[in-house]
């Protein structure tokens, strides 16, 4: 029994060790280009964003300072959110 208990408790320490490594990022910066039909993003600086089908345009055009919020899908990187920054 105990050691089902040590088993248990190593599994979910190791399990939320890996959600840290998964906390979301933010980048600053200004548009490049937006393309609402490919859904994507990309920076002055030549990040590239994929925006989900739920994303809601807040008026992005190029020049606009934004500031994203994103993680990591494959090798892709995903725009949870995007807000223009004043």
């Amino acid at each position: 029994m105990r050691k089902l208990i040590v088993t248990a408790a190593a599994a979910a320490l190791l399990a939320s060790g890996s959600v840290a490594f998964a906390a979301v990022k933010h980048t600053t910066g200004t548009v490049k280009t937006y393309d609402g039909t490919a859904m994507n993003l990309v920076l002055d600086d030549g990040s590239t964003f994929t925006l989900p089908k739920t994303f809601k345009d807040p008026g992005l055009k190029a020049g606009e300072k934004v500031r994203v919020s994103w993680d990591m899908s494959g090798k892709n990187k995903v725009a949870e959110s995007v807000k223009i920054v004043k």
